[in-house]
């Protein structure tokens, strides 16, 4: 069967319609499009939505060379080396499922582009590609031939700010007309007939003429929304008031011209009207409990910005162009800056998804979200800390775990889907039902019914109890990555800590030197291979040492679990286990207490041993989780401590001497029995355990240490709040639940009354907004109550 409308966006088809494939397209650009999916096996573009392309301009924009001008190019590029650049489009075009799949899909159209990324909402696409084989001209000619060309010049903030001032203009055209037409209509509404008989018909066609701006300029956008709805088949909230607004206007107009009555115009202006003010105070309401991320207020990094040759700890918000800071190994990069001394290798997998390290020498650029791997380097910033940069990187898809479902959200989605259905049936059977009983009530029984009925409180309960959550949690010390943790988080059956830097304190351990004494020269040099490391065994040999002069270090290398190595002036260092230095030792005499060993040119010398001092209400914090969960140890340490975590700490189930894979392979057979496991580690040794499990909390306790394979950083400060947040998510998902309750109440008692003809528009128009405020102060006070209820 041949279409009547392109096949690919789903355009009319005049005269000059092109046939193909069997297929009709409205233009040759649209046929482009299609012989450009087919010929690269992407033929299940057209599957997930019925003409879901955007029609193509047939000439485009072919002259792109302005950007293979460098320096413009760097104003659009967030990453770029010899090898990779990363860029973000927004991509205007972005409506459906389809358009998200295709563009998810452009490693398939070309083989120079390594990841692409959509985020629908914002309308933004995530490019990582490879500069040898394609640049960045030819990827926006790529995006362009297929019906997708970026948006290179984006909207100023004069032109959104005007834009986001029209619904004031709206509600002002609806509110003045609304006045008059009821003002017109006082005579109808205090029964005034005789007199009143000469002016009626006159006062009609003003209040027609009053209304048509309010019908086409008011309320034009739910005609839009609802006809957008029925083309890419899917029913919508805004049909229902799409068909109330047509049904009363219509029947105005009949009455109006036939002189049978005085229509429903004031009922028409009054429910646009109050459909729009219930709009802007939603949208403020939004705005004030905004959860959109950004680092200042989700993203706890500090660094150390160096003042007078001395290192002071600040928060990344507070950097500025110029600043000077020091980065150690495995430490992130927080804005692009130039390498000013030090020898750097950074690892941008976190920017594009490619680990192996690249060298860099001084003078070079480095870019935001890069990771120094060896020893420390100085920076001088060139740009400021780009707004909600980092965060972005941070919800990359790499960093998220296999199963990343909400079902609460699932469920608001799918009832919200069929709630409209549901209600056009009961609109339709009212309908009917009145149209035989009493017609004189028919048209506004039908409206009511279209207009009460909302599915927008039930979709609004997940995402703001989840929302706020997020950012009450956020104020009290524990940083989600996004909100479903919350969920995840709720279900959990299963504790697992990490301990050195997690149960202890973070470089605060009384430390000893056991061996053959150290000279001067050896002291700095140890100082000096510590100094670039953030383990909070070598910050603690780093404080017991206090030295002053820090030398460079070469061939600098970090084994995690295991120790460091490097070499100063000539001398080459070993710090770590025994295994790690080949050493042996007597198994008994090394489970007493923590040891690190210390070689020069391999040569063992003696050792460092540790108390370390345990946080501050660690018993009571394991008291109250182990009522509720099974609680389980991992460290790389020695059994040293087995007695006290036993017998005062209750903990039974002990791993001791595990390396990054064994704990990463200990969480899986706790899972493999069932268990939803909670992983608590401080993002060093564990990143492979934290990402493995169904929540990852990294610890943190000066905040420059950050890994991404995490769903959270806690705040060390707030260690013994651990089970306060829990409670507060298991609360959420209560509160969630009983905010199901009261949308499903609401509609069910708005449709009977209005069903019944006993509920005018207006009043129906007022109420449906409502409903949805009802549900986001609900929610809101809720989360806010219980945030005040320590457990």
């Amino acid at each position: 069967m041949i279409e009547e409308k392109c096949y690919h966006c789903g355009d009319d088809c005049d005269s000059s319609k092109i046939i193909f494939d069997n297929h009709t397209f409205c233009c040759n650009g649209c046929k482009a499009v299609y012989e450009i999916l087919q010929a690269n096996n992407l033929n299940e573009y057209y599957q997930f939505e019925i003409q879901p392309g955007v029609k193509s301009n047939e000439k485009g924009n072919t002259d792109f060379n302005f950007l293979d001008n460098a320096e413009i190019a760097s104003r659009l590029l967030l990453y770029h080396d010899q090898d990779i650049s990363r860029v973000s489009f927004s991509i205007p075009q972005i409506h459906c499922s389809s358009c998200i799949w295709l563009l998810e899909n452009l490693t398939r159209l070309h083989q120079g582009v390594v990841r692409s990324v959509v985020d629908f909402s914002k309308k933004r696409t995530d490019i990582t590609f490879k500069n040898s084989e394609i640049t960045l001209r030819q990827l926006v000619k790529l995006l362009s031939s297929i019906g997708y060309q970026p948006n290179l010049n984006e909207v100023s903030e004069s032109l959104t700010k005007l834009l986001d001032k029209s619904i004031y203009y709206k509600i002002g055209v609806a509110g003045f007309c609304f006045g008059n037409i009821m003002l017109l209509a006082f005579p109808e509404y205090l029964g005034i007939d005789e007199s009143f008989n000469d002016f009626k018909s006159f006062f009609g066609y003003i209040s027609l003429v009053l209304s048509i701006p309010v019908f086409f300029y008011s309320g034009i956008d739910y005609i839009k929304n609802a006809i957008k709805g029925i083309n890419q088949r899917f029913i919508n909230i805004d049909i229902p008031i799409a068909l109330g607004m047509i049904a009363l206007f219509l029947r105005s107009i009949y009455e109006i011209l036939t002189y049978t009555g005085a229509g429903y115009l004031d009922s028409l202006s009054g429910l646009i009207f109050f459909l729009l003010l219930g709009k802007w105070f939603q949208q403020k309401t939004y705005d004030s409990l905004s959860f959109e991320r950004d680092y200042k207020s989700y993203f706890p990094i500090a660094v150390n910005k160096i003042i007078n040759e001395a290192l002071v700890s600040i928060k990344i918000e507070d950097l500025k162009i110029g600043d000077k800071i020091e980065i150690r190994n495995n430490e992130l990069i927080p804005a692009d800056a130039v390498l000013k001394k030090g020898e750097a290798y950074i690892d941008y997998s976190f920017v594009t998804g490619e680990s192996k390290p690249v060298r860099k020498k001084e003078g070079d650029i480095l870019f935001a979200g890069g990771r120094q791997v060896g020893t420390k380097i100085e920076l001088e910033l060139v740009k400021e800390v780009n707004n909600s940069y980092l965060t972005q990187l941070w919800n990359q898809d790499v960093f998220q775990k296999e199963d990343n479902s909400n079902d609460y959200n699932s469920l608001s989605n799918k009832v919200s889907k069929y709630f409209t259905i549901v209600v056009l049936i009961i609109s339709l059977f009212t309908f009917v039902f009145w149209w035989i009983k009493n017609p004189e009530i028919m048209w506004n029984a039908l409206t009511a019914v279209l207009i009460v009925a909302c599915p927008c409180a039930l979709a609004l309960s997940t995402p703001f109890t989840l929302g706020n959550m997020t950012r009450i949690m956020g104020r009290n010390g524990l940083y989600l990555k996004h909100t479903s943790i919350i969920e995840k988080l709720s279900n959990i059956s299963s504790i697992v800590f990490d301990k050195t830097g997690t149960i202890t304190h973070s470089g605060m351990m009384n430390v000893a030197y056991v061996g053959e004494k150290l000279s001067d020269l050896e002291k700095i040099a140890i100082h000096s291979l510590v100094t670039s490391s953030v383990h909070p065994l070598s910050i603690s040999i780093k404080n017991y040492l206090k030295q002053k002069e820090v030398k460079k270090v070469v061939d600098f290398g970090e084994v995690a679990g295991s120790g460091l190595e490097g070499v100063v002036d000539g001398l080459k260092l070993k710090l770590g286990s025994a295994a790690f230095l080949n050493y042996s030792v007597d198994a008994k005499d090394e489970a007493k207490k923590s040891k690190v060993f210390i070689s020069f040119n391999g040569e063992v010398k003696g050792y460092f041993e540790f108390d370390q001092l345990y946080r501050s209400g660690l018993k009571e914090t394991i008291k109250k989780l182990g009522t509720k969960y099974d609680i389980h140890l991992f460290t790389g340490d020695n059994n040293s401590q087995e007695s006290y975590l036993t017998n005062e700490l209750n903990i039974k189930s002990l791993y001791f001497n595990q390396s990054p894979i064994d704990k990463l392979s200990n969480i899986k057979k706790i899972q493999q029995k069932g268990k939803r496991v909670l992983m608590i580690g401080d993002g060093l040794n564990d990143a492979g355990a934290l990402k493995q499990s169904d929540v990852g909390i990294a610890i943190s306790d000066n905040i420059h240490q950050f890994s991404p394979a995490c769903d959270a950083i806690l705040s060390a400060t707030k260690f013994a709040e651990i089970p306060y947040f829990i409670s507060l998510a298991k609360k959420s998902i209560s509160i969630i639940k009983w905010s199901f309750i009261i949308s499903f109440l609401y509609n069910v008692i708005g449709i009977s009354y209005a069903v019944t003809g006993m509920l005018s528009p207006i009043v129906a128009a007022i109420l449906m907004p409502l409903s949805s405020i009802t549900i986001v102060v609900f929610t809101t006070f809720s989360t806010n109550y219980i945030a005040k209820q320590k457990i």
